[in-house]
């Protein structure tokens, strides 16, 4: 099973190409901070607008940096079946430790489907699977009880929950009965989901405060819920504001605000509005673990 924060990288760009020099920086930087693993290619790292070279390049770039120092679970999944399938090859390939498989997205498949879809993956790749269930991007929810019946047919280690649900984290961590890791999807639910049995976060958070956000799970993972409270708290505002444009618009605003890369998106995202990125700008200031930097970043500027 897996355990810890994990952080779901975001992809940098310069000028509308990938910016490889800066994912190595970014991943040696995670590495630096503890981070206990690199999530790239999914959702915060812009997969559906990337080409299969790209996405190929990033992995690539991400295990070639990592040197087995951390796990590195790949973005795999698609609403293809066979697409999937194929990307999950070239991880084990590359030398991914674990593949991300997000529920079909726009085909909305029934439960049987998604079952279908996931067992085919793991009969055709040889690799550990964490299951990525996001029905706000997906319009489909991943039931526990599918998840249930899946650890008999794939090799799971592990599902990212962003439904937003504590009751389904709760059904969730009931159903897996310590066979699969619960990772917390969305960082604002990070300690919710962990007091309930979660292992863990996939988190956006981590691309601009790592050392913090780990130290949050492993304070609930060592049950010091005092100081893992104390951190939830120091965070929360900014975990909020990450979220007030779509993802990853406002972390990759914020990356550039401390110094880690361009915030550049590609369309069809468009860049944070000026009203948001002023409330992002309080929210890095308000932050204990991202304000000096936020200083020291404005002092260099002037």
């Amino acid at each position: 099973m897996l355990r810890g924060s994990f952080v779901a990288l975001v992809t940098p760009f310069a000028d509308g190409e990938l910016d490889l020099g800066t994912l190595r920086h970014l991943v040696e930087w995670q590495i630096r901070e503890g981070t206990d693993g690199l999530v790239p290619c999914g959702t915060t790292g812009e997969t559906p607008t990337l080409s299969e070279r790209e996405w190929r390049l990033i992995l690539e770039t991400v295990t070639e940096q990592a040197a087995g120092r951390v796990p590195v679970i790949a973005g795999t999944g698609t609403n293809a079946t066979s697409v999937s399938i194929e990307r999950t090859r070239v991880a084990r390939q590359l030398g991914a430790t674990a593949a991300m498989i997000v529920t079909p997205y726009y085909n909305r498949p029934q439960q049987e489907g998604i079952l279908r879809h996931v067992a085919a993956i793991a009969d055709a790749v040889d690799l550990p699977l964490v299951l990525y269930n996001v029905p706000s991007r997906t319009g489909v929810n991943l039931l526990p009880d599918t998840v249930a019946r899946l650890l008999d047919l794939a090799p799971i280690v592990a599902v990212k929950e962003s439904s937003g649900s504590l009751d389904q984290a709760s059904e969730l961590v009931l159903a897996l009965d310590g066979r699969a890791a619960v990772l917390s999807g969305d960082d604002s639910l990070t300690l919710p989901i962990m007091s309930v049995g979660g292992a863990g976060v996939v988190s956006v958070l981590a691309n601009i405060a790592p050392a913090a956000t780990r130290e949050l799970v492993h304070a609930a993972l060592a049950a010091d819920l005092a100081r893992a409270r104390r951190l939830h708290q120091e965070l929360f505002p900014l975990a909020r504001a990450l979220f007030l444009e779509t993802n990853p618009v406002p972390v990759k605003a914020a990356a550039k605000l401390l110094g880690l890369c361009r915030a550049e998106v590609r369309l069809p995202l468009a860049p944070l509005s000026p009203a948001s990125l002023q409330r992002l700008q309080q929210a890095l200031a308000g932050c204990p673990h991202t304000a000096a930097r936020l200083a020291a970043r404005a002092t260099e500027a002037r």
